[in-house]
């Protein structure tokens, strides 16, 4: 790899660490840009090592977090403990399937997701204690910590938006607290792919931890912001990534 292309590739790291810190797709960022840069290498070793770095800025944004923000155990503990399990059964399958036939379906979820949030000016502002049964928590930990976990594992990019909507939507947390959750239980589905990836030998190690400094630099920085400026801020920053996601698999789509 040229020293330019890597050059660029670590800023996107960046960058992709400070999307992921505020509301979750820096994939949407890294993973495309780990296919320019290396297109003849194996997707699967792409998918691990965009893992890698992953796992060490959501990391560093959930510590941020936890510093600031009183994280809800009784939630996040099971779906994250969940997420090692849903993310690895992902990640087993993402070396035999084609990410082609799910695109369709994703992009329908997410327009949902683009108009809830959009209609919905008030979810996610402030914490919504009504919606916070117990059947809702237990919809809320299936969800997040089996269904979405699976698709990080399986493709990825989009999974903290994912998370967000499901702890917001579903037991109406406000955006930071859930934007705090959904990195920790992020940092469990990365986890759970990553060892699945590296023990069949899919991480570039070298190329991923040099990737693993840059997002940390980035996360620091969005998790700052994101408690700086507060629900409005992650709101506005939610509906961004997620018609850039839209775009994208649009694009992908129709290439």
């Amino acid at each position: 790899m040229d020293l330019e292309i890597l050059g660029l590739l670590l800023l996107v790291a960046v960058a992709a660490g400070w999307v992921d810190a505020v509301v979750g797709g820096g994939g949407l960022l890294l993973l495309p840009a780990l296919l320019v840069a290396a297109p003849h290498t194996p997707l699967p070793t792409l998918l691990g090592t965009n893992k890698l770095g992953a796992v060490f800025g959501t990391t560093s944004a959930a510590v941020a977090y936890a510093r600031k923000v009183t994280i809800d155990r009784e939630v996040v503990v099971p779906t994250a403990a969940a997420a090692l399990l849903g993310s690895g059964l992902g990640a087993a399958l993402a070396t035999a399937l084609t990410a082609d036939v799910l695109t369709p379906l994703i992009m329908v979820v997410l327009a949902g997701v683009a108009l809830m949030v959009y209609f919905r000016p008030t979810m996610g502002n402030t914490e919504d204690p009504t919606l916070r049964t117990r059947n809702r928590v237990l919809a809320a930990i299936a969800l997040a910590g089996l269904g979405v976990s699976f698709y990080d594992g399986l493709i990825g990019p989009g999974t903290g938006v994912f998370l967000i909507i499901a702890f917001t939507a579903v037991i109406g947390m406000d955006f930071v607290s859930a934007s705090a959750s959904a990195k920790i239980v992020n940092v469990c589905t990365n986890v759970g792919a990553i060892t699945v990836f590296a023990l069949g030998g899919h991480v570039d190690w070298i190329l991923g931890l040099g990737l693993a400094v840059c997002t940390i630099v980035g996360a620091q920085i969005g998790a700052r912001m994101a408690l700086r400026r507060g629900s409005g801020f992650v709101r506005a920053v939610l509906l961004v990534v997620v018609l850039a996601l839209l775009v994208r698999m649009g694009w992908d789509l129709l290439a």
